[in-house]
């Protein structure tokens, strides 16, 4: 999957920056199908990244109703094995023994599930915290060799969550999201500074469209370790993709050594 020449690490990416219907999960999965389609065919992507909770959108008050069950685990695996692709499919609301979850599944190429994650801060502003419960664990994956980890949304916000990620030397971070306005100015500037101070790919997902009294601006963006934007999104619903060069993390890494001269004891 990823390309190897002369100490280069080729891996192309496409974002799906979707709309969605409100609180209608079938309609959803028919677009979430068409598109992947798109970006696997028409676009040779190698990872297809899907945004937050796509299946309901915000449709909380439903959830009990209208969440995943199980279906949706088994259809995503079998849409990565059909086109021969990583999935990073973004988060879908899912109904569990112990409560609701805002929950990424992610695939590799021959349809397995390789990780699961469990969104673990809750978004107070728009009343996550009644609706779903918190994840308690991190996760990661390997995409041909490179480690990864997914976290959603409104975790952007809470660097030590990020750092811990970073830590274990993952070398891309997927961010599925659905950011509301008017906060477009927050969106890049915590992606870029995620992918600046731990010296990583950042790739972020977001929404577009409107829903639940909502607005979402899209501008799903790809950022390189050392803070620049290689592709952005405008307001519209659209496929982003872009080739990324994975040895650029371990150049970024050897030149400006932060891990190496982090200073832990001081931190508490």
């Amino acid at each position: 999957m990823v390309s190897f020449w002369k100490g280069v690490f080729v891996m192309r990416l496409s974002l799906i920056q979707m709309d969605m219907a409100f609180g209608q999960p079938e309609p959803n999965k028919q677009q979430v199908g068409k598109m992947v389609q798109q970006a696997a065919q028409i676009e040779s992507a190698e990872v297809v990244v899907l945004p937050e909770l796509w299946n309901t959108a915000y449709d909380l008050e439903r959830l009990e109703e209208i969440a995943d069950t199980g279906e949706l685990r088994q259809w995503l695996g079998q849409l990565a094995g059909e086109h021969g692709i990583y999935l990073v499919a973004g988060s879908v609301a899912v109904k569990e023994e112990s409560g609701i979850y805002n929950k990424t599944y992610v695939y590799r190429p021959d349809g397995k599930e390789i990780a699961s994650y469990r969104k673990v801060h809750l978004f107070r502003l728009m009343e996550e915290e009644k609706y779903l419960q918190p994840g308690q664990e991190k996760a990661f994956f390997s995409i041909d060799g490179h480690l990864a980890s997914s976290i959603i949304c409104y975790d952007l916000r809470f660097p030590e969550w990020v750092r811990s990620l970073a830590l274990q030397g993952i070398s891309i971070l997927f961010v599925p999201a659905q950011w509301p306005s008017p906060r477009l100015n927050h969106w890049r500037l915590l992606n870029q500074a995620r992918a600046i101070e731990n010296q990583m790919y950042v790739v972020a997902v977001n929404r577009v469209g409107e829903g639940g009294g909502n607005q979402f601006f899209g501008h799903s963006m790809v950022i390189d370790p050392w803070g620049n934007v290689l592709i952005e999104g405008g307001d519209e619903e659209s496929i982003l993709t872009v080739e990324i060069d994975l040895s650029e993390v371990e150049r970024v890494r050897r030149k400006i050594p932060v891990f190496e001269d982090r200073r832990p004891e001081l931190y508490l």
